[in-house]
């Protein structure tokens, strides 16, 4: 049976910090520290949560230890397609729909792609149907030899940029999903080499052949900020720029073509209807 104590003392070292260090932060003693990680001190819900914090634990994982020290969980997990999510639904939609014509998606805490906009179908020419299959990974989609990582002309930096990433989420969470992701794609397989230096000071492009030219793109992510509900702070939104004026050009161009095949879009959810009217955000 876990206890607060040994799930703290988990998330401490998972963190690499002392109990002084976690003491200092809480603003509490070493020594009670060393009492609560080890069963003789009893917690309050509000103490838990204090060093929850200062420990960064996820709120998934806050509810997980407050449920192990004997409390009720805080924090709600709301479905995204529920009935009182509808003004984060919008919200997304806009921010989605605002970044056209230039391609954003919407993902979750397992890199599952939930919602994306037009310009995102594109890109899934030529792509594997079975990658496009609900649920979307992104990281699959991009590294899967038959999803875009044919197409990646920097493979060796994108490569390097998703095994930091993926390594440093599996750090933080603990997910076995994410880390079973991780090991897909990294686990047993030879360094991806010397990374090239960048093309630019500010951020590592991705460079991709897109309908024989190349396309520059660098990314944002952006989060709910102070989110009190798990959904909200599991989902993220990539964003991607065109890193020159040639692929702004060419996004634009692309844009002004017209949507791709419907054969090539992402899945739909079973709620979004199939007629007709406006559908340039997709939901996976």
């Amino acid at each position: 049976m876990e206890t607060v104590g040994g799930l703290l003392r988990e998330w401490r070292h998972s963190r690499r910090l002392s109990q002084l260090d976690l003491a200092l932060a809480a603003d509490v003693s070493p020594r009670y520290v060393s009492l609560v990680e080890t069963g003789r001190s009893r917690p309050s819900a509000g103490m838990v949560l204090r060093l929850a914090a200062h420990l960064e634990v996820p709120l998934r994982h806050r509810n997980r230890l407050l449920v192990a020290a004997g409390f009720a969980p805080r924090y709600g997990e709301r479905p995204l397609d529920g009935p009182d999510m509808s003004a984060v639904r919008d919200a997304l939609v806009q921010v989605l729909r605002a970044h056209e014509p230039y391609p954003a998606l919407v993902v979750d805490r397992r890199w599952n792609i939930v919602m994306a906009n037009a310009p995102v179908e594109h890109f899934l020419e030529d792509v594997d149907p079975g990658l496009l299959v609900a649920p979307v990974n992104m990281v699959r989609l991009g590294l899967h030899p038959r999803g875009l990582a044919s197409r990646i002309v920097n493979l060796t930096e994108v490569r390097s940029f998703f095994r930091a990433r993926l390594s440093r989420q599996v750090a933080r969470t603990g997910d076995p999903v994410v880390g079973a992701l991780y090991d897909e794609f990294f686990a047993g397989h030879e360094p991806d080499g010397p990374v090239p230096p960048p093309e630019s000071e500010v951020a590592i492009p991705m460079v991709f052949r897109f309908r024989g030219d190349e396309l520059r793109l660098f990314s944002t992510i952006t989060t709910f900020g102070t989110p009190q509900d798990i959904t909200l702070e599991e989902i993220s939104i990539e964003s991607y720029y065109p890193a020159d004026a040639d692929s702004a050009a060419l996004l634009r161009s692309t844009a002004d073509t017209g949507r791709p095949r419907p054969a090539h879009r992402l899945p739909r959810s079973p709620a979004e209807p199939d007629g007709p009217g406006r559908d340039e955000v997709r939901d996976a």
